[in-house]
């Protein structure tokens, strides 16, 4: 997909707040700090649409981004980060539910992780939610170009295997630093919001 047009639209806290456009939803789940803002900033062509923050965690709304007017990323806040206290994480937790379990337009989830790295308890719970809640997963493996090529299929293994990975689900090796990834998570992305 070429993008020419893409903005935020609104940071929400509740229902109340989310667009009544109808247009399908793609949701961004992650850690606080995998990557999320650099994958949709690479996705669009645009450097700093999405904010990347310094602070991990800072992200505490769902961030709506209207995308060539046709749908939204959305940006839920990212998890198991340690400095949150635990009635701040308790009431996102309450968000995300609320969102993941209620929201019609939601087409698909992206699960974002970092490939350098196994999957955390908090990804496993995530991936596992998603799945819970019949809502189709695309398990996107950031900061590819962090790691040397011909280790690729042992860290892709070892993502898989720990989160459990369903057949039906796909998997994106994504870097946003060379590219690598952005077509195959465009044309997936593109064939949830079609259907």
């Amino acid at each position: 997909m070429k993008v020419n047009k893409a903005d935020i639209v609104i940071s929400a806290v509740s229902p109340a707040q989310y667009p009544n456009t109808g247009l399908p939803e793609i949701a961004l789940a992650g850690r606080s700090n995998v990557g999320k803002s650099s994958f949709i900033n690479t996705l669009i062509n645009r450097k700093g649409l999405a904010r990347t923050s310094g602070k991990p965690g800072k992200t505490q709304t769902l961030n709506y981004y209207i995308i060539e007017d046709s749908f939204y990323f959305v940006d839920v806040p990212g998890y198991g980060y340690a400095k949150v206290s635990k009635t701040e994480r308790a009431k996102w937790g309450q968000m995300l539910e609320t969102y993941f379990t209620q929201r019609e337009p939601l087409k698909a989830a992206l699960s974002i992780v970092d490939l350098r790295h196994p999957p955390t308890e908090d990804d496993v719970q995530m991936y596992e939610f998603l799945k819970y809640h019949s809502i189709p997963v695309i398990v996107v493996a950031t900061k590819a170009d962090k790691i040397p090529r011909g280790k690729w299929n042992k860290h892709i293994k070892i993502v898989k295997d720990k989160l459990n990975l369903r057949e039906e689900d796909d998997f994106v090796l994504f870097s946003s630093e060379t590219g690598e990834g952005k077509e195959k998570a465009w044309s997936l992305i593109e064939s949830y919001i079609k259907s």
